[in-house]
């Protein structure tokens, strides 16, 4: 069965990023958008990140334009939007298609269950997040709704930290 690290993205810059960089961390990936109602989760983000980080997880960002069109602005202004409003500091990476016939490799991967083994959920929305454990498995999904630093995500992260 394939795991994340087989992909490869775009930072903001344009470079490719290999996920392999994030072998042996948990992984809480979530599709963003600038003008969202549920866009204050970016602060929450950036809590969860903040809070654990230090303990091997990474909290990456891959904005969308794929929901109303509340993605209109483009790389740089991106991070520049989430670090002024929300002061983040987690990864950010090139705008990405989350659905729909240009979705990414990397998104067709997390949410279809015939490719990661796991889960079957592509994003109905913004702020549509999947769990990733330490070897690159995808393990849960979290609709819009729930926030990031919510105690069933914590719990859900703390359990994969044990392990």
């Amino acid at each position: 069965m394939k795991n994340i690290y087989q992909f490869t993205v775009k930072d903001l810059n344009g470079e490719e990023v290999s996920l392999e960089q994030y072998k042996g961390k948990v992984l809480l990936i979530v599709n963003t958008a600038s003008g969202c109602g549920f866009t204050p989760q970016l602060k929450e983000m950036e809590a969860l990140y903040s809070e654990y980080k230090d303990q091997g997880v990474e909290v990456l960002a891959f904005p969308s334009n794929n929901f109303g069109g509340q993605e209109p602005l483009e790389g740089f202004e991106i991070q520049n939007f989430c670090e002024l409003n929300f002061k983040t500091t987690f990864p950010i990476f090139e705008k990405t298609d989350v659905k729909g016939g240009n979705q990414s490799d990397l998104f067709q991967f997390l949410s279809n269950k015939s490719e990661n083994g796991s889960v079957n959920s592509t994003p109905k929305w913004n702020f549509h997040k999947y769990l990733v454990n330490k070897d690159g498995k995808v393990v849960d999904y979290y609709y819009s709704i729930t926030k990031p630093n919510s105690s069933k995500v914590k719990k859900a992260i703390d359990k994969l930290l044990a392990a």
